[in-house]
């Protein structure tokens, strides 16, 4: 009853032979001996070769040393009772788990994918057959949980596509060996669901129908392929996902006994209309984690999804699961023999930004790209988020490994902000490699390193408009700012603007002064930033600390830097601005604290003692 079943597939070890386990009941006691015919006759090495024993009713042994291959017909004797085997494969066998997706609950193409006879599955009523959708007959299975968790009835005809079959096909392409799959999914399951604590009840739970359905057909496999994540995406289900995750994986590799078993997941997609009562929030924080598995889970891969189409409100359509069987099939023969196994998921590697016309570009870098990223339209998928809400780039330039992400933000709106490929529940992801595969779904990433930043400085003191002093090349720190009519002005947005009063003197050119004093609580370095659209000057406490003759038009939010020692206690800032023939509008200001430690910068401002700007 264990290990050995027509028409099944036995796991190969590591010398590309078989290493089956089975037990059952037998009316006779003595040696268990084992004859192996392929269609060219007796397999070399047995011709009624001992493998087991028989006592008291019961029969074990091992059937080692069958070549890659078949079909076999293996027969079995003790003493005068026989049994026949027909129509054994010697390949790779693998777990499908998950919920509906893995289950499969797409629409059948119109060309429907051709079985291989070389493909089977163990259905879900213990029945090794070719490998053909539905593999999740679960109105056929034999394990209890399954109808406590509700099972479907027969699906229609063009009904109850999934990536197994498709990921069989290709692995036999890849590896050229017969492929098993062992169907074990449930739709709607979550993670508690699947607590590997339960396994012990059998087939009463999902995990113990999975290691019983292991364990029934020898109790090693060459992995695992695994669509899960939906049913946790809830507030309380996403922060445990991870550790719950890991510890399922953690499980099985102990009951296979294969401490590195190999493990392919699929990153979930999307759900279309509102995930109920759930911020979307927790869709993209199970996104993510799935996508970071693979950096705290050895000898796991992650495959994206998010690009291909749906045939309903959640699950993918028959052909994208034609696409993603193909997906994970390299992703998993990655793990297994390294590049030259297949084509590795594509990664984020890094996200650095560039300056263009004084706004950020948002440049992200991919590894393992076959080609180059391409999207057949105009290229969608990425967001920002700042503080004020989801920004969307106005275009995406796809060159080669990068995407640049161009959206007109300046630095200062950068400062906390990051980036998002698939932001939210129903995304529209387009951009893929040259070999049709998906970037993933990430973020939050932060766009720049943490800083130290005060806000913008909108509160200053103006003077009156100034004789010219042309590019400011000899122009001096004031002796004395209240002669030059200094007056208090709050300003209403972070561009400390004077085009109205500027634009009102026409062409002439001047010179105003802005000034502030800040406090600082203890000694710290200080790098003053300028934003400024005319030639400027900056003197701090009478020093000066920043020029440039050369200014105009626009002011970006970080044009010019200037970077001092500031001791405890209050500074005064002036700056001067040429009016450049009435072409400058203002000026951008603000503080950032230099030399703080990575980690205190990572924990927020809050925990920065920053400079205080004065009344």
């Amino acid at each position: 009853d264990r290990g050995l079943f027509d028409h099944m597939v036995l796991q190969r070890n590591k010398r590309n032979v078989s290493e089956a386990l089975f037990s059952g009941h037998c009316v006779a006691d003595g040696s268990v001996r084992a004859s192996v015919r392929s269609g060219k006759g007796l397999v070399k090495g047995f011709a009624d070769v001992k493998v087991g024993e028989a006592a008291r009713g019961r029969i074990s042994g091992c059937l080692q040393g069958v070549p890659v291959g078949g079909p076999y017909e293996v027969t079995l004797t003790v003493g005068t009772a026989t049994r026949v085997v027909r129509d054994v494969l010697v390949g790779d066998v693998w777990l499908l788990g998950g919920q509906s997706n893995m289950q499969g609950n797409g629409l059948f193409p119109k060309k429907r994918l051709p079985a291989d006879p070389q493909v089977r599955a163990f259905y879900m009523d213990d029945r090794w057959a070719a490998a053909r959708d539905p593999v999740h007959n679960l109105w056929d299975s034999v394990d209890a949980v399954h109808a406590a968790l509700g099972k479907p009835a027969k699906p229609d005809a063009d009904f109850g596509a999934g990536p197994g079959p498709s990921f069989g096909n290709e692995m036999r392409r890849l590896t050229g060996v017969p492929q098993g799959l062992i169907a074990c999914a449930h739709g709607g399951t979550s993670m508690t669901q699947w607590d590997p604590r339960r396994r012990d009840e059998g087939g009463n739970s999902l995990y113990g129908a999975l290691v019983r359905r292991l364990r029934k057909n020898g109790g090693r496999v060459a992995g695992m392929i695994w669509y899960q994540g939906e049913s946790d995406a809830t507030t309380a289900g996403a922060p445990p996902y991870t550790a719950r995750t890991r510890k399922l994986i953690a499980a099985l590799r102990r009951d296979a006994r294969d401490r590195a078993l190999p493990v392919a997941i699929v990153q979930i997609s999307r759900v279309v209309g509102a995930w109920p009562t759930e911020p979307e929030a927790v869709w993209n924080s199970i996104q993510e984690q799935q996508r970071l598995l693979p950096s705290v889970v050895p000898n796991l891969t992650m495959v994206p999804a998010i690009d291909l189409p749906l045939d309903d409100f959640i699950h993918l359509s028959g052909p994208a699961h034609t696409v993603l069987g193909k997906r994970l099939a390299h992703a998993m023969q990655v793990l297994r023999g390294g590049r030259g196994g297949g084509l590795p998921p594509l990664e984020l590697e890094r996200v650095t930004i560039e300056t263009e016309r004084g706004t950020v570009v948002v440049v992200a870098k991919f590894k393992n790209v076959a080609g180059r990223l391409t999207s057949g339209s105009r290229a969608s998928g990425f967001s920002i988020v700042t503080a004020k809400g989801v920004c969307q780039p106005f275009d995406v330039m796809l060159n080669g490994e990068r995407a640049r992400i161009r959206s007109g933000m300046s630095h200062a709106d950068m400062a906390a902000a990051s980036l998002h490929y698939g932001h939210g529940v129903d995304p529209f992801c387009n951009i893929v490699d040259e070999a049709g595969r998906s970037l993933p779904v990430f973020g939050p990433v932060p766009v720049c390193p943490p800083r130290a930043l005060t806000a913008p400085v909108q509160k200053l003191r103006v003077s009156g408009f100034q004789p010219s002093a042309g590019r400011l090349e000899k122009l001096t720190c004031p002796a004395r700012l209240d002669a030059l009519g200094m007056t208090s002005r709050t300003f209403t947005d972070p561009f400390c603007n004077l085009h109205p009063e500027i634009a009102e003197r026409g062409n002439r050119d001047e010179v105003v002064y802005y000034a502030c004093r800040i406090s600082c609580p203890e000694a710290m370095r200080l790098a003053l930033i300028l934003g400024y659209d005319g030639p400027v000057k900056v003197w701090v406490d009478g020093k000066l600390r920043l020029q440039d003759p050369n200014g105009t038009n626009p002011a970006f939010s970080e044009k010019g830097t200037a970077r001092f020692r500031a001791s405890a206690g209050e500074h005064e800032i002036v700056v001067a601005l040429g009016t450049h023939s009435g072409a400058a509008w203002g000026i951008f200001l603000r503080f950032e604290r230099l030399g703080l430690p990575g980690r205190q910068l990572r924990e927020g401002v809050p925990s920065c003692r920053l400079p205080e700007l004065l009344g």
